[in-house]
């Protein structure tokens, strides 16, 4: 008997990675007016050339039938189940995978099964279950497993940059930083997710300035909570998101990666933005 994490298509964990730690998977979708695809199947370019021409599409939760199959894959061998998904704040995804595990437990009575709400998304989300895969990988029991994964959850943090808030403005899910609205064509904001939701950590007038409060942010971390690993996110602007990683490899003496950001996430954001995800050594919040 083992423990298996299974994640949602929004970690963005490498592919390699994925399949070096056995984390399984289930996809959100995008949908356009005439068109529902798993955001799994469908690449950055062709995303953002058919938002171009078809506007922002919305975004939906896999099915329970989704979830309550990709648990069954796992407890039917046997072994236990760890699910870490992004933010019940910011998708159904967190309260599908309850009424899944529900109706697994009772086909399955003797099924081990725990599940996290990551308060977030992305690579945040990606290293809780990159930790606890790793843990689970070692031998650790679920118990083990489950409490790695949250306390990853509270030494990690998001920190982003969108090139304008048009996406955040129409996708509706920007919590506190709803006040910038008003001020969009004179604010650059430097965002975070905290409390499962994003809010504004810091506002300046350019992008570059923007990058800058977040290097530094990051650098402060790291002196006072000791960063552990690191990889840079970025939509569609490869060039910005490898010089942001050279600075932060020269500054940090370690290895920075970098990641793209897929299109669940990514409409609501928008091309351009590009954002840094760590974990530290200390807990940074208590």
């Amino acid at each position: 008997m083992a423990v298996k994490v299974l994640t949602d298509s929004t970690s963005y964990i490498d592919n390699e990675l994925r399949e070096e730690l056995d984390i399984k998977i289930v996809s959100l979708y995008v949908s356009f007016p005439d068109e529902s695809r798993k955001e799994t199947e469908i690449d950055n370019k062709t995303f953002y050339e058919k938002m171009e021409k078809k506007g922002i599409p919305v975004s939906s939760q896999p099915s329970i039938g989704e979830l309550c199959q990709a648990m069954k894959d796992v407890v039917a061998n046997g072994d236990d189940l760890l699910g870490v998904f992004l933010s019940s704040n910011m998708s159904g995804t967190y309260a599908a995978a309850c009424k899944a595990k529900e109706m697994v437990q009772e086909e399955y009575r003797d099924a081990k099964i725990e599940l996290v709400d990551s308060r977030s998304n992305s690579m945040q989300l990606g290293f809780a279950a990159i930790v606890a895969a790793r843990a689970a990988k070692e031998g650790k029991t679920l118990g083990e497993v489950k409490e790695i994964a949250e306390a990853n959850i509270k030494r990690s943090r998001f920190l982003f940059i969108p090139d304008n808030l048009i996406y955040l403005q129409k996708g509706g899910r920007i919590g506190g930083a709803a006040a910038l609205i008003g001020n969009l064509l004179r604010i650059i904001p430097v965002l975070t997710v905290e409390n499962g939701v994003a809010t504004v950590l810091k506002t300046v007038r350019t992008k570059a300035k923007a990058v800058a409060a977040m290097v530094d942010k990051t650098l402060q971390d790291h002196v006072d909570y000791e960063l552990c690993e690191i990889v840079v996110h970025h939509i569609n602007c490869l060039d910005q998101a490898q010089n942001l990683a050279h600075n932060l490899r020269e500054k940090l003496k370690m290895d920075v990666k970098i990641c793209d950001i897929g299109p669940v996430i990514g409409l609501h954001v928008g091309p351009g933005a590009i954002g840094v995800v760590y974990y530290t050594e200390k807990d940074m919040r208590g």
